[in-house]
Parts: C-alpha cells; sequence; structure tokens
C-alpha cells in the first residue's frame, strides 16, 4: 500500500548562447557537454525503462532559452562535428595509453560511450530531442512544464509588471508552439518568488509552480503540513516546498552522493591535462583548453593526488546509494503519513544538468532508483504535481513568502555590489519599452519589426544567467552579453525614435539573436 509519494522534478536549463558569428565559440560547449552527458544519457536512461515495461513519473522543465538551442539545425550541426571530434580523440587515446590498461580500458570505455551517444543523437532520435521528450510526455511517463521566456530573476524585474507578464508570456507560447499543448506547471526561474507573482501565472492558467522550502514555510498563516503538501495561494495557484532531507543527500557538496570516493572526479579533464600540442586539434581554435569529457579519475578524497576511475565501482556505489535514498524516502513518508494523516508529498527538484555533467552517474542512480520503486513492496511511489493534485484536491491556502533557491535564499546571488549596474539599465529599458508600445507605433510593419527585436534583445538582458556568471567565475562574458543586448535595444528604440533604423544591422542582428521566432512585440502591452 502506498504510504507516501515522491515527486522529483529535473530543472533543465541553459542560457542561450548561440553564436554564429564566430566559428568556434567557447560558450557552445556547455550545451553541446550537457547533449552528450546529460540529455542523451537521461533519455536513453527513460527508453530503457519503458522498454522493460518499468512504470515512472517525473516532471521535467525544458526552458524556452535551451529548447530553442536543442532545435536548431545550425546547433545541431555544430555538435555532431563536435561529438564526431571526441569520437577521433578517443581513438587516439586508445593508442596513446596502449602501455597502461588502466587508462587504455577508461579510453575505450569513452569511445564506446561516445559512440552510444552520436548514434542515438543522430539515428534514434533524428537530431531532435525534444521530440523525443515530447513523446515521453505525451505517454504520461514525465510531465514537461513551462518557465520564463530567458529564464529573467522575476522579483528583481518587478518594478514592471510587464517585464514580468513578458517573461511569462513568451515561455508559455513558446512552451505550447514546441509541444502543442497547455502548461499545467511552471518553473520559476532560480525558484525566485515575490508575493503578487502568483496572480501573473494563474492569469495564463498555470496550475502549480515550485517554491524553496522557505518559501512555504515562512508562508501566512503558517502551513500545517510543512512543505510535505500543497498550498493553494489565495487566488487559488498551487505551490510546493522544496524538501530539504530528499535535496540534501544530492546537492549537498559535504555529504551528497556526488562527493563519494568512487565517482568520477570532474574537475580532471584531459582539454587540460594533456599536452598542448597533442589536444590542439580538440580544444578551442585559440589554444583555449576546456574539457573534452575523457576525465581518468575518481573523487579519491580531499586530496591533489587522484587514483584512476574505475566505472565497475562508480557503478556499484550507484546502486547502494539509489537503495539508501529509496531506504531514507520510505521512512521518511511513513513517519509523516503518521503525524499528517494523509499522504505525504516528497518534492525533490534538482539541476537536471546535475545528472550526467556535474555527476556522471547521476542518470545511472536515477535508473537504479527508479526500477528500484518499481520492483519492491515500498510505501513510496513515484508521482507528478498534477497527479497529486487530483487525489488531494482540497489543500490549505497560505500567502507564501519571498524566497529563492540562491545562496541565503533571497536575492544575494543576482543583486550584489559586482551585479547592481544591471537593474536600473533594465527597468529603464521595460519602461522604454512599455512607451513605445503605448504610443501606437506598431501600425507601420516595419517598425512593429523593430520593436519586436528590441524586445527580443531585452529578454536576452534579463537572463538570470548573467548575474550569476557575474557573481562567479564567467564574468567577462556575461557582462558582455549585458551590455550587448541592452545596447542593441537602445539602438533599435533611439533608431525608431528617429526614423533612422539600418535595416541591414536590422537583419544582421536578427540573424544573431533570432530566438522566438513568432515572438510579437504586443506582448509586452
Amino acid at each position: 500500500m502506498t504510504t507516501g509519494y515522491l515527486a522529483l522534478v529535473l530543472h533543465a536549463h541553459l542560457p542561450y548562447v548561440r553564436h554564429i558569428e564566430y566559428e568556434d565559440a567557447l560558450e557552445e560547449n556547455w550545451l553541446y557537454e550537457a547533449i552528450t552527458e546529460t540529455y542523451v544519457p537521461l533519455l536513453l536512461m527513460m527508453d530503457s525503462l519503458t522498454a522493460d515495461g518499468v512504470d515512472f513519473r517525473l516532471t521535467l522543465s525544458i526552458t524556452p532559452t535551451l529548447a530553442s538551442m536543442l532545435a536548431d539545425p545550425f546547433l545541431q550541426s555544430r555538435y555532431l562535428r563536435r561529438i564526431e571530434a571526441l569520437i577521433d580523440l578517443s581513438k587516439r587515446e586508445m593508442r596513446r595509453t596502449e602501455a597502461d590498461p588502466r587508462f587504455n580500458s577508461l579510453a575505450r570505455f569513452y569511445h564506446d560511450r561516445f559512440l552510444l551517444v552520436a548514434d542515438a543523437f543522430k539515428h534514434r532520435y533524428k537530431k531532435n530531442l525534444l521530440e523525443a521528450f515530447k513523446r515521453l510526455h505525451s505517454a504520461g511517463a514525465i510531465e514537461i512544464i513551462a518557465s520564463a521566456a530567458t529564464h529573467g530573476y522575476l522579483p528583481l524585474l518587478a518594478t514592471s509588471q510587464a517585464a514580468v507578464r513578458a517573461q511569462i508570456r513568451v515561455g508559455i507560447a513558446h512552451y505550447r508552439r514546441v509541444f502543442g499543448c497547455d502548461p499545467r506547471g511552471f518553473w520559476l526561474p532560480e525558484c525566485g518568488y515575490y508575493p503578487g507573482l502568483e496572480e501573473l501565472l494563474k492569469e495564463e492558467g498555470i496550475r502549480y509552480t515550485f517554491l524553496e522550502s522557505h518559501g512555504i514555510t515562512r508562508g501566512h498563516p503558517r502551513p500545517r503540513h510543512g512543505v510535505y503538501a500543497p498550498l493553494y495561494c489565495p487566488n487559488g495557484l498551487a505551490v510546493l516546498g522544496r524538501d530539504p532531507e530528499s535535496s540534501q543527500q544530492v546537492w549537498s557538496s559535504a555529504s551528497g552522493y556526488p562527493g563519494d570516493h568512487d565517482y568520477r572526479e570532474f574537475y580532471r579533464d584531459i582539454g587540460h591535462d594533456s599536452d598542448l600540442d597533442y589536444i590542439r586539434p580538440y580544444i578551442h581554435r585559440d589554444g583555449i583548453r576546456i574539457d573534452t569529457g575523457i576525465k581518468y579519475y575518481r573523487v579519491t578524497g580531499p586530496t591533489q593526488h587522484k587514483e584512476p576511475y574505475v566505472p565497475e565501482a562508480a557503478e556499484r556505489k550507484a546502486h547502494i546509494h539509489a537503495a539508501n535514498f529509496l531506504f531514507n524516502r520510505a521512512h521518511q513518508v511513513e513517519y509523516l503519513a503518521s503525524v499528517m494523516g494523509r499522504k505525504p508529498l516528497l518534492i525533490a527538484p534538482y539541476d537536471a544538468e546535475l545528472f550526467g555533467h556535474w555527476w556522471y552517474e547521476g542518470p545511472l542512480w536515477m535508473e537504479k532508483l527508479i526500477r528500484a520503486i518499481a520492483c519492491r513492496q515500498t510505501a513510496l511511489r513515484l508521482t507528478t504535481v498534477s497527479e497529486y493534485l487530483e487525489e488531494y484536491p482540497v489543500n490549505q491556502v497560505s500567502q507564501p513568502a519571498a524566497s529563492s533557491w540562491g545562496f541565503k535564499g533571497y536575492h544575494e546571488v543576482w543583486l550584489n555590489g559586482k551585479t547592481d549596474w544591471i537593474y536600473p539599465h533594465l527597468h529603464h529599458a521595460a519602461t522604454r519599452m512599455e512607451q513605445f508600445l503605448r504610443e501606437n507605433r506598431t501600425r507601420n510593419g516595419f517598425v512593429r519589426r523593430a520593436l519586436t527585436q528590441a524586445l527580443r534583445e531585452l529578454l536576452l538582458a534579463q537572463s538570470s544567467d548573467w548575474a550569476f556568471m557575474i557573481s562567479g567565475q564567467v564574468a567577462p562574458y556575461a557582462t558582455q552579453r549585458t551590455r550587448t543586448h541592452l545596447r542593441r535595444f537602445n539602438t533599435l528604440l533611439d533608431g525608431i525614435a528617429t526614423a533612422a533604423i539600418d535595416r541591414q544591422w536590422l537583419a544582421a542582428i536578427e540573424q544573431m539573436d533570432d530566438i522566438f521566432p513568432e515572438l510579437d512585440c504586443r506582448v509586452f502591452c
């Protein structure tokens, strides 16, 4: 008998890093790495479960920026070029390591892995990963939910309700175009919530969203079931909070599974370890070293010395950790059910890219967990929020608190001494956009085209990724992206005001920043 439910929620997101203006764009490798190590492995894992008749449920958000890149023929062709280069590199590695059986077996392991991924991408999925995810959604195995247009951090855009509404509307419209249906759920970028945001979500037909734990527990009135049952906002939108225990076992750098000594070490890659002349054909054309995905060492421990990676040992550890996670969650729901008087719901949200990219064994761990839940007589069952709300349509009404899942739980990651210069520009741009639209400048077809491109530039400038990177390790690129999109936005609006738009330049930036081809600037009204 089912005592409680677990909702595994994967948030798949990358910023829009399509650069047709460069022959070899460093940042596009973020997409190629994620396809090779996360998106294709997750699809293969779910296809394997489906083929074996395993009944499972997952929730997946695919942001519009990521979906746009996955569907782009230009990036698809570049990805094929990249994976073919890695296959060639792994062949060279098999020859180079012939004298050392430990590393030679790993070279063969990676060679087989790259061949498997390339074959799946080209033949099984026909280069269209979105269609593969859509098929699983239609079959009821996964529920794909929507997200904001460019992952804008909505609490810091809220000085303009039009800006927040545009992020939501454009994201939902893109979801409908890609997946052919209305979304039930919505992933708030960075789980960033402020009171009142639920009104904009509800008016677009969204039924539920996710918050960080304290967004629920600090709600008013306080939730009697904590984060283990949905809350309804006063307007009827369901909000669900992250389960801290489920998160800590996977996310924690100190006690989480990915730090186990048998798992693959993320930070040792032959792209950085190998002789430059040898590795040069497989890194950036300017000699900038990048990860190749060939990593020969395991975590080993808190030491600079690393032992060789042993895939068989890592697989055994993934099995142990899956069993441990299930054991803990089963006992957790048994206790919660005894005090709640209903079946509890554990919300376990993670960045999808954790599985396979950052934690190489993550997809294997997830598959073993899902199979164990399906095969064992356990009190725990996988579900989606939509299914749970059908079983429990009556829930407490409470006003959630402002929150995010960033460091310290609020806005500091995106608003600090390094990033505070961004927001006056974003707020001023939103005000200008509203002003131009109020002046009814959309009657002229060419002006509307320019305003639509200006809105694309504003949406791209609003991406939360740039502020996150400026606070972290990739500040120059993120700063340049923010300034470039704002400069293009202002140039377009200045050109409209003076009737002096450079048509050739407009066509060029439309080709570079071509996200949301069906966008209409009037969505900002």
